[in-house]
């Protein structure tokens, strides 16, 4: 759905604030193009925007259990079988969005990023899952099985909440932080200067403004679900180059 087309159906402020999000988005787009330093300008315009989002309180998100964080009847046998299909994890996302006091717009992009949402997803470095978490850490958030869709995301969710309090609620940072590791991030003092996680992190808000821009067209009461394999299968393309790679970078921002 372009942005004339969300401003021309609603007209309203949710609507107008989403196109707003999709703007910000392809201004970023084009200062990646421009170099490191058009890079960090346009990030701080993307970070103060997904600020400005107001979150959910955190207040059960330290109590939840695992065996309560997936509905019955959300994970369904498409889902298990891996079929890749958004509207799938749509109330796993928004409800461990809300126990981390997480924009569950930006918990779906990363999903998307991490894994295309194949719950089987596998890395060359074994990452495992919806979110893509190494053993190690998802060990250490309680994850006892990485490719059970439920804890997937919940321990997606509680890790990047986890950064975002370590980097200051920037949601930049956070996600360089959980491409790259806190460490880069902490060196660098913020996004690292790696082509692959500028370019990831590009990525994450791209598929946040698409989540955003179909909610904001969905009729009164619906589940942003049903449309989101068209919005993310459609995409915004780009061809450029990638600050810290010296070759042309060419994909889709979702």
């Amino acid at each position: 759905m372009s942005v004339q087309a969300v401003l021309g159906a609603a007209g309203s402020p949710s609507a107008l604030a989403a196109s707003e999000r999709v703007e910000r988005l392809q201004a970023l787009l084009a200062q990646v193009e421009r170099g490191p330093s058009g890079f960090a300008s346009a990030l701080d315009a993307a970070q103060a925007s997904a600020q400005a989002t107001p979150m959910p309180s955190t207040d059960e998100a330290s109590s939840v259990s695992y065996a309560s964080a997936a509905p019955a009847g959300t994970v369904g046998s498409e889902a298990s079988a891996g079929s890749g299909a958004p509207g799938s994890y749509t109330p796993l996302i928004e409800q461990a969005a809300r126990r981390n006091g997480l924009d569950p717009a930006v918990l779906y992009g990363l999903i998307k990023q991490e894994s295309g949402f194949d719950p089987s997803a596998r890395s060359s470095a074994g990452a495992l899952g919806l979110t893509q978490l190494m053993p190690g850490t998802a060990s250490s958030l309680g994850v006892t099985e990485p490719l059970n869709p439920a804890q997937s995301v919940e321990g997606g969710a509680r890790y990047l909440a986890q950064l975002l309090r370590q980097f200051g609620g920037n949601v930049t940072d956070a996600l360089a932080g959980y491409n790259a590791g806190p460490g880069a991030v902490e060196q660098y003092g913020g996004v690292p200067p790696y082509g692959e996680t500028q370019q990831y992190v590009a990525n994450v808000l791209g598929n946040a403004a698409a989540y955003r821009q179909n909610l904001s067209g969905s009729p009164a009461g619906a589940s942003p679900g049903a449309d989101l394999a068209d919005t993310a299968s459609a995409g915004t393309a780009y061809t450029g180059s990638i600050p810290g790679v010296n070759a042309t970078t060419t994909g889709v921002i979702a």
